[in-house]
């Protein structure tokens, strides 16, 4: 791979690493940090509407909720008792803390983020955690979706919650999502994928990329990324509603995107939140590297 490629990678990574940890360290959400991102407005209200049962928002630490989302992908994979679960970009917890609780203390909860500031705002959430729950279940790593410090065929579930989107090699993504799941393994993912091309005024937009707009990846092309790093049972479910939630909260998101679209056009046009499961065979061809 050319060295320009490597390059514009980083960029993308480090524009969306600055623009989280400016979230991490101003405040309970998104708003009003110099940038925009999934979800925002009211982080209860978002949730709600995405699906989020009220009971599990009550038990979330304070801090947590961001409203980052685009979906509910605890909900999505079916949780149980014992298993462990992997969130990719897992922020300041939130569907680390929901899911930690449907495993519950059999099970373990992990997530990954690659901004330092949101790993220390989660962790910083755990002692919280372990004292309304009595669960000592959680954890949080450091590192990149696309390299996870996660061993090979070690989780039962893989959730991520409008992260993928912002990823410069959403293949990559997959293939590591593979990787980590055991044999009959499942990802759960909401993410925000493309109807149509966006236009370029859109898709080059910084508030656009951190608002998981601008790197948003065809329908189709997410579903054949998954099926490429050898998942099966592949479904796509498009939620339309789920985007209006996130843009009606999000001032910020809305004036920077809208305002590059031809005249007569709205952003579910040509953007949806999409929900993706799949599921990794039973029995696999591929020899795995060793756990890390």
């Amino acid at each position: 791979m050319s060295d320009s490629v490597e390059n514009a990678k980083e960029a993308i990574l480090d524009s969306v690493r600055r623009g989280y940890a400016r979230i991490a360290v101003g405040g309970a959400s998104c708003r009003g940090q110099g940038g925009s991102c999934c979800g925002a407005g009211s982080p209860e209200g978002l949730a709600t509407a995405l699906g989020y049962d009220e009971t599990d928002l009550a038990e979330v630490p304070d801090g947590a909720n961001m409203g980052l989302s685009c979906g509910n992908p605890t909900a999505l994979a079916q949780l149980k008792p014992g298993e462990t679960v992997l969130d990719l970009g897992s922020g300041g917890g939130f569907d680390v803390f929901i899911a930690a609780r449907k495993v519950g203390p059999s099970g373990r909860a992990i997530g990954v983020d690659m901004t330092p500031e949101m790993l220390a705002r989660a962790r910083g959430n755990v002692a919280a955690y372990r004292k309304a729950t009595g669960l000592a279940n959680v954890e949080f790593r450091l590192g990149e979706i696309e390299h996870l410090p996660v061993a090979d065929a070690s989780v039962d579930a893989v959730i991520s919650n409008c992260v993928i989107n912002l990823s410069p090699d959403k293949p990559q993504v997959w293939r590591e999502i593979a990787r980590v799941l055991r044999p009959g393994g499942r990802a759960a993912v909401s993410d925000l994928a493309l109807l149509a091309p966006l236009p370029a005024a859109v898709r080059k937009s910084a508030a656009a990329l951190i608002g998981c707009v601008g790197g948003a990846a065809p329908v189709k092309d997410t579903e054949k990324m998954a099926r490429a790093a050898g998942l099966v049972e592949v479904e796509l479910d498009p939620r339309p509603s789920h985007l209006d939630a996130m843009m009606s909260g999000n001032a910020e998101l809305r004036r920077a995107t809208l305002a590059r679209l031809p005249k007569g056009k709205r952003l579910g046009d040509y953007v949806v939140s999409l929900y993706v499961s799949a599921r990794k065979p039973r029995q696999s061809g591929k020899p795995g590297r060793k756990p890390r």
